[in-house]
């Protein structure tokens, strides 16, 4: 270390020492590999692969003294699970849940780590192992990808790039189902809203329920366009090729204040969340792009208050239930979109893994469509997200009670709130003209 200043010389040493206590069992603090885990307090470390002995979860900061069932994250995997339907995968697997961890004899939550394991019963490798599918990379699909990073991959069932990954995603979505009905009776809902140009347009997002989206197979409460949309899936199924369309999802009784500026929007969260979901290609807020379509007149929600509880409450919702990334309890409204399946039974040209041009037919068990199967996927993902930020927001914003007079405190929003003493004494202002407010902002 001669060549170095004094001072270069300590800071040398001071990166060495840190090493050294990094390395030590106090000071290093192990997490799931790069991005098996997704949360912050309410935190999920999904693990398993399509084709291995099972798939999981491990479920960390869930809080303590909630009933739970195996019954009640069984719901949310069957109707997750494979072998629904004629317009789903064949494959044959009862999904059934195994709750390792987390709960007491009797069930209830302890607050320590919730494990899962849903074991794979009906893999077929040499669908993959035992033909061209073994060197070629699907189209569209992550086979080329995984190999591009990681130098070797799970060829059978596509490993962790399988949708059979998410069944630690709903299992653990299960329990958050129930704490965010537990806390403020928040329910969340999704359903298929599009399949390719065939579009829901008779579904109320105040009174839809899950027995209305589980009503057919395609999972669309507009019974209209749900048979239209079986249609043109059968019609695709049949001809070896699959379809893509768009599953909208609405969260209800969400009180406003969760989110925070700039980088944790909510908006934010849940797009990472239902991206991540496989197969998720696009994802929309509110009016999400048709919004670019309106004048700021047009697309702005009007605040208006209720004359029965005396929240703050707006007239349309455009926004989807956030605005400037902060929920503002309307219902949360999202749209994903989800590609079609990438393994189809048609012919196509792609590529080896020595760079051989190939032509693959793709084998296997597969979805002509994956949205009905998606559906309890974004429930999931969304209820996920919609904890992590109610817990982050009780531990920074509620841990000191807001103790101001009624009269300094902003009114109640939402459709969950109630103004104490009801609506405050009404002034007319309209008749004096609209108020003027100069407003500089970038």
């Amino acid at each position: 270390m001669q060549n170095f200043s004094g001072d270069a010389k300590f800071v040398l040493l001071a990166v060495a020492l840190l090493a050294i206590l990094l390395d030590s069992a106090e000071g290093f603090t192990l997490t799931m590999g790069t991005g098996n885990t997704f949360g912050r307090v309410f935190r999920i470390s999904t693990w398993g692969e399509s084709h291995g002995g099972g798939v999981g979860v491990t479920l960390d900061g869930c809080p303590p003294r909630i009933p739970l069932t195996r019954e009640e994250v069984q719901v949310d995997l069957d109707r997750r699970r494979p072998g629904q339907s004629r317009i789903t995968t064949p494959r044959n697997e009862a999904d059934a849940v195994e709750i390792l961890s987390g709960l007491t004899p009797d069930g209830i939550t302890i607050g320590t780590p919730i494990g899962m394991l849903v074991r794979n019963k009906d893999q077929r490798s040499s669908d993959y192992l035992e033909n061209d599918m073994k060197v070629a990379y699907r189209p569209s699909h992550a086979d080329a990808t995984y190999d591009a990073k990681y130098g070797v991959r799970a060829i059978a069932g596509g490993g962790r790039s399988s949708a059979r990954e998410t069944i630690g995603r709903v299992a653990a979505g299960a329990i958050a189902r129930k704490v965010l009905h537990l806390y403020n009776g928040i329910e969340v809902l999704a359903y298929v809203s599009k399949v390719q140009d065939i579009e829901a347009i008779n579904v109320d997002h105040s009174s839809f329920t899950m027995d209305d989206v589980d009503s057919n197979i395609v999972r669309c409460p507009d019974q209209v366009a749900a048979e239209k949309m079986l249609e043109r899936i059968d019609e695709i199924r049949k001809s070896g090729n699959s379809i893509g369309g768009v599953v909208t999802c609405v969260a209800r009784n969400v009180p406003a204040g969760l989110g925070a500026p700039v980088f944790d929007k909510l908006e934010a969260d849940l797009a990472k969340a239902c991206m991540s979901i496989p197969a998720a290609k696009g994802f929309e807020s509110g009016d999400g792009f048709g919004g670019t379509l309106l004048t700021g007149k047009e697309h702005n929600d009007e605040f208006y208050i209720d004359p029965e509880t005396g929240a703050t409450r707006t007239k349309t919702n455009r926004s989807g239930g956030i605005q400037g990334g902060i929920s503002n309890g309307e219902n949360i409204v999202i749209h994903v979109a989800f590609k079609p399946t990438s393994t189809i039974g048609q012919a196509q040209m792609t590529v080896t893994r020595d760079g051989q041009e190939v032509e693959l037919r793709g084998k296997g068990r597969h979805d002509p469509c994956v949205l009905p199967r998606a559906v309890p996927m974004v429930e999931a993902m969304v209820a996920l997200t919609l904890v992590d930020h109610l817990m982050m927001q009780q531990a920074q914003c509620e841990v000191f009670p807001n103790e101001a007079a009624v009269e300094d405190l902003p009114n109640p929003m939402g459709t969950t709130a109630r103004r104490e003493g009801g609506p405050a004494r009404h002034v007319d202002t309209v008749a004096a003209g609209p108020v003027s407010q100069r407003v500089d902002e970038e």
